[in-house]
């Protein structure tokens, strides 16, 4: 059966699944972008690009407002605002990404370290309770933080009940490879190597493990996209990129 929520390990309940993910983020937090540059050869950052690209239409509207739920350390949040002339906010259950989230955000594109843009209006929240009105946003999209809630089903629910009737979700999140050369090498590096480099670069082992863990037992992408149309999302689409370690859903609620 797929997944029903993250399950780090020892974690018998979705309350206790919860605190420990988010835990094991904030110890993670201080090498985490550092670490997600290394362990996927900087193409994270054409990932988040590219997904600002997918949704230039919504970003354009100066009146559209738009949510990265999960958003850690703000990269895709980031990308999101630079991309258009909507009003981006980001939420994260985290505290020490947010606050990391913050600090970037600021920070002006050159390499100067000048000041640029305000801060990123960010909310320390956990994605299944929101601490927003129904229908409050025209976007709420998510890169590699969904497969990290202890209910999908729940949180599907929850970024539905927040989007506008018309609304674009768009969840960006890592999928196996199916079997072959590249299949096979991808869970040869996430299970062999990864944990290895991940646990010496951050000092947190188990942290790393969790990761390739968690993508094995997140849904394939066709299940991802069944379970978003069952619970009221239409016009499901989702594409695969690197070669099918990554999966970009997008659907709009009705």
């Amino acid at each position: 059966m797929p997944a029903s929520g993250a399950k780090p390990v020892g974690a018998p309940d979705e309350a206790t699944a919860a605190l420990a993910v988010r835990q094991m983020f904030n110890s993670i937090a201080p090498r985490y972008d550092l670490l997600n540059h290394v362990l996927s050869a900087n193409v994270d950052r054409l990932w988040w690009r590219k997904t600002a690209r997918r949704f230039r239409t919504v970003l354009a509207n100066p009146d559209a407002t738009v949510l990265d739920i999960c958003c850690g350390t703000g990269d895709l949040a980031i990308a999101l605002r630079n991309s258009g002339k909507a009003r981006v906010i980001g939420a994260d259950f985290a505290h020490t990404m947010l606050v990391r989230a913050r600090a970037k955000s600021i920070l002006g594109s050159s390499h100067s370290g000048m000041l640029g843009p305000p801060p990123l209006p960010l909310f320390e929240a956990d994605a299944l309770r929101l601490p927003f009105a129904k229908a409050s946003f025209d976007l709420v999209a998510s890169a590699f933080g969904f497969r990290n809630l202890a209910n999908y089903e729940e949180g599907l629910k929850e970024i539905r009940r927040v989007l506008k009737p018309g609304g674009t979700v768009g969840i960006l999140e890592f999928s196996e490879p199916p079997p072959g050369l590249a299949g096979d090498l991808y869970r040869w590096y996430c299970r062999k190597l990864l944990p290895k480099i991940g646990g010496l670069l951050s000092g947190n082992p188990n942290a790393y493990k969790y990761l390739p863990a968690s993508v094995a037992r997140f849904f394939r992408p066709e299940e991802l996209a069944a379970l978003m149309n069952s619970v009221g999302f239409t016009d499901l689409k989702y594409e695969l990129w690197t070669f099918g370690s990554v999966a970009l859903h997008t659907a709009i609620k009705l």
